[in-house]
């Protein structure tokens, strides 16, 4: 008698424990990915690290998604951010080493990139000018192929390397 007691007691539990986890919902697969990417570097050890989202074209065209001359969050959902274990130069201005939100206006043949120190932002409508570090200019080039989600990369000098569709657009950073 104690061990069917036992048993059903155990039926009992695992039954409560398994209907507790089926009815638990799980966020559907995020449309624009959370991605990130780091730079070590070997010389003076320095690195940085950005953390974005990653929009998808789905046959939309670039230029309708982010349109010349409006300022762009830099990926989707919250603004991309970009941290520096030391100090370095973007671009051309010197910047203290720490964690900045990134936006973009961009351009035909250049972007606008910008450093902000807001952070956890969604998007751009928080955006404050009075909060920027940097505004550089950044040159755009073509891709050979198109790049399907929006994707960002460093090189082995530190240059920030941002793509999407057909435009490659190179930051120039040096630790």
């Amino acid at each position: 008698m104690k061990k069917n007691v036992l048993v059903l007691a155990v039926l009992v539990v695992a039954m409560l424990f398994s209907s507790e986890i089926s009815a638990q919902k799980f966020a559907a697969l995020d449309e624009s990915p959370l991605d990130k990417v780091i730079f070590k570097g070997t010389k003076t050890g320095e690195t940085a690290k950005v953390i974005y989202s990653r929009p998808q074209l789905k046959g939309r065209r670039l230029n309708k998604l982010i349109p010349e001359g409006k300022m762009w969050r830099l990926g989707a959902n919250e603004a991309t951010q970009i941290t520096f274990a030391n100090d370095v130069v973007f671009g051309d201005k010197a910047v203290k080493a720490g964690t900045y939100a990134m936006f973009a206006i961009p351009g035909k043949t250049e972007w606008t990139i910008i450093l902000n120190k807001d952070l956890n932002v969604w998007g751009n409508y928080q955006y404050k000018e009075g909060q920027d570090v940097a505004r550089i200019q950044a040159k755009v080039s073509s891709s050979m192929a198109p790049i399907e989600a929006f994707s960002i990369t460093f090189d082995k000098d530190m240059n920030l390397y941002l793509g999407w569709g057909y435009t490659v657009v190179k930051v120039n950073i040096k630790g």
